[in-house]
């Protein structure tokens, strides 16, 4: 039997060895390749004599099985006619397909009653086994992993929205105990091998080279076997079920614990747990069907399309060049001019040099410079602690990054990367001096997070080689960086730029040249009506509550504080200065005014802001706000602050989509999730706005804007498409 996705190569031991190498992949994946032929490599093992037992591994070096296609499971459309029937069977192909491989095609009673027993698989695990591929390897009836600390098992579904849906939500607690499996399902993170084998997930670990002549001595010793569960008289590791008093104990907690969390974001982890506590109290057989129920209930909602489309098909797109103009060659990467050493600077240093780059970190003092690379040595030095990096590749990455003083020693750089103060004379400065020095074939690029990109080229000799590059700050940190092209900028430059961010492994966005680019044209309006809401009254911690109600990974206030009240305080009095007559006040220059000039509290870096930073102890809420904005009496319901607060961010990014500031919804989705933190369960704001309807959108958008001001009215793009029923995605599409 030919196979496309794999081969199979039988010894004169009768031992198949099945190689997994799904075709044009880099990665071994679940797509319908390999499921069709895994599908018919376990009827013929079944049913030939001839094969006694099997060794599964993968062919490719990347690793053994990273799960479920996602592509494949997000660009599927379900026929409109198919019964709940016809797709459950079609979501249980994967439970039915591991199941006959463990049990060889024999019923479950059979094999309780020992009258069957299965053909032995053991699973050799040279690379990452995620997902589907994970579960793959618990089908087996022996597991041995290679010996590599860096090599990863887990579950990580629960991060686009999905749970394990090829038995992973009753095999992993049958093997590590409920506990062990609800930690590793809810929050997705992996294990090493070690730790896998302390859960018992795995029963051996051994040298990469050792892996399939361990995995087919133990096959062949053990010619007759049956899974745990399959036996009578199974436990599960440490209690299960529903009277034994351990496990309602466990459930009691962990499904607190869970919805605490998620704030009830994620209906994923409460299917888990649910998996999990249904599981427990059936048979093995009934069990993955209810799994497979609970599966497909997730991968029909709108929520998990979402978060599969944004998190992981957009993002993949987007990272792998989608808007990188065609016809340009991969341009050369081996020397970086960064030019500022602040925290900015530092920081892009830092993945500049990670990636593989020389970095050349230039500032007007020599100790400035200093400082920026001592960055990087406080953060290599706490990989090296925390057993991430090893000392020689981290001292190996600092000597790639030279401090330095002399424009001079930038004139062999392949790209520059301007990050000094946010000042347009200064950047002029910096450019002419840059430029006098640098290749004529050298990329310019501005990190300017407000300053349009075009005025900061007039300063250029080569505006078309002239380009934004803006990250967020902390740089090793934050994921997302937008690309700004100017009205000049050529096709080089934003591939130049494309590349760039490829390398350093960050999520790219273009956007179009305007004050503030994407993100910061829809932040400060968030941040402006959470302190609007304070001037107002409302208690600072029902505010910061209900954003992390919504999702979002901390409150506004909190992000005030972190981006500086100071800083807001100098961006409103410059645009004040640069608009005149046409300025229209925000609403918070009172609060600004009092918080920053009057009281000095600036934000977290001079001590205080909304908050309390004591240097031994956790931040909490200043309480002596409400001397300067009095609470009020009548305070709002947490859904009208919520609601608010989704608004204040839904409403300009609908407006930089309607203004082409950002040229699609996936762009304008992945910006929000990846630069500010947008709550990821909606997967951004025009995804939960296709999923909400146009017409809630704007209706709701209209009766805030009765209650609060104009600034709350929807752009009349969105009007005109919800009088026509249509939706973003499909009108991008």
């Amino acid at each position: 039997m030919t196979y496309k996705a794999m081969n199979v190569d039988i010894d004169a031991d009768g031992i198949a060895l099945v190689s997994i190498d799904v075709p044009g992949k880099s990665m071994n994946v679940w797509d319908e390749t390999l499921i069709d032929d895994f599908s018919r490599f376990v009827d013929d093992f079944c049913a030939n004599e001839k094969i006694k037992g099997a060794v599964i591994t993968s062919g490719k070096p990347s690793g053994f099985l990273a799960g479920a296609d996602l592509n494949m499971l997000g660009g599927r459309r379900q026929p409109e006619r198919a019964s709940k029937k016809e797709l459950f069977e079609a979501t249980f192909n994967l439970n039915r397909m591991l199941r006959k491989l463990e049990t060889g095609g024999h019923p479950a009673k059979a094999l309780l009653k020992g009258e069957a027993s299965a053909k032995p698989v053991a699973a050799a695990v040279n690379g990452l086994a995620l997902g589907g591929g994970l579960e793959l390897v618990l089908a087996c009836h022996y597991r041995v992993a290679a010996d590599d600390p860096k090599l990863q098992l887990g579950v990580p579904e629960v991060q686009v929205g999905l749970l394990p849906g090829g038995g992973g939500t009753q095999r992993l607690p049958r093997l590590a105990g409920l506990q062990n499996a609800a930690v590793m399902a809810t929050q997705g993170k992996p294990v090493d091998p070690k730790t896998a084998l302390g859960y018992g997930i795995i029963q051996e670990v051994a040298p990469r080279d050792e892996l399939v002549a361990k995995a087919k001595a133990w096959v062949k010793a053990n010619p007759k076997v049956t899974q745990p569960w399959d036996k009578k008289g199974f436990k599960f590791p440490g209690g299960g079920g529903a009277m034994d008093p351990r496990s309602v104990q466990f459930f009691m907690a962990a499904n607190a614990m869970g919805q605490r969390e998620t704030q009830h974001n994620y209906p994923a982890v409460q299917y888990i747990l649910s998996c999990l506590y249904e599981g427990s109290i059936v048979p093995f057989d009934t069990a993955i069907r209810i799994e497979s129920k609970y599966f497909l209930k997730l991968l029909t909602s709108a929520q998990t399309r979402n978060m599969i489309r944004t998190l992981f098909i957009n993002k993949q797109a987007a990272e792998k060049g989608e808007q990188r103009p065609k016809g340009v060659e991969k341009q050369k990467i081996e020397k970086v001019g960064v030019l500022g050493a602040g925290m900015m600077g530092a920081g892009i240093a830092y993945v500049t040099a990670k990636a593989g780059a020389k970095v050349v970190l230039l500032d007007r003092e020599m100790s400035f410079a200093e400082k920026g690379k001592a960055y990087s040595q406080g953060l290599v030095e706490k990989g090296v602690s925390r057993g991430k990096v090893t000392k020689e590749k981290g001292e190996e990455l600092l000597a790639r990054i030279t401090p330095t003083t002399d424009f001079n020693d930038l004139k062999d750089v392949d790209l520059i990367i301007e990050a000094v103060f946010e000042d347009p004379d200064v950047k002029a400065d910096v450019i002419r001096k840059t430029e006098a020095v640098i290749g004529k074939d050298v990329i310019f690029a501005s990190n300017t997070s407000t300053l349009p990109i075009t005025g900061l080229a007039k300063h250029s000799e080569r505006p078309e080689q002239f380009i934004g590059i803006h990250f967020f700050s902390p740089v090793d940190k934050m994921p997302l960086v937008e690309i700004i092209p100017g009205a000049r900028t050529g096709d080089r430059a934003l591939a130049m730029a494309l590349d760039y961010v490829g390398k350093i492994k960050k999520t790219p966005i273009v956007v179009k040249d305007t004050r503030g680019f994407y993100t910061n044209r829809v932040v400060p309006p968030y941040l402006n009506e959470a302190m609007l809401m304070v001037a107002e009254g409302v208690k600072p911690a029902l505010i910061e509550n209900s954003a992390k109600s919504l999702g979002m990974p901390v409150g506004p206030l909190a992000l005030v504080d972190e981006t500086s009240l100071e800083l807001g305080l100098r961006i409103m009095n410059a645009t004040k200065k640069e608009l005149g007559k046409d300025y229209k006040p925000s609403g918070v220059e009172d609060l600004l005014e009092t918080m920053v000039t009057k009281l000095g509290r600036k934000g977290r870096k001079s001590g205080g802001g909304f908050y309390e930073y004591p240097k031994d102890g956790k931040k909490y809420l200043w309480q002596g706000i409400t001397e300067y904005f009095p609470t009020a009496k009548d305070q709002p319901t947490q859904d009208d602050v919520k609601e608010r607060l989704l608004y204040a961010q839904l409403i300009p990014a609908a407006q930089c989509y309607a203004e082409g500031i950002v040229p699609d919804p996936q762009s304008a989705d992945l910006g929000a999730i990846f630069g500010w933190g947008f709550a990821p369960w909606t997967g951004g704001p025009m995804s939960h706005i296709d999923t909400i309807g146009l017409d809630v959108f704007v209706r709701t958008a209209e009766s805030l804007a009765q209650k609060y001001g104009a600034r709350f009215n929807p752009p009349q793009m969105f009007r005109d498409m919800a009088a026509k029923k249509e939706t973003l995605y499909k009108k991008a599409a």
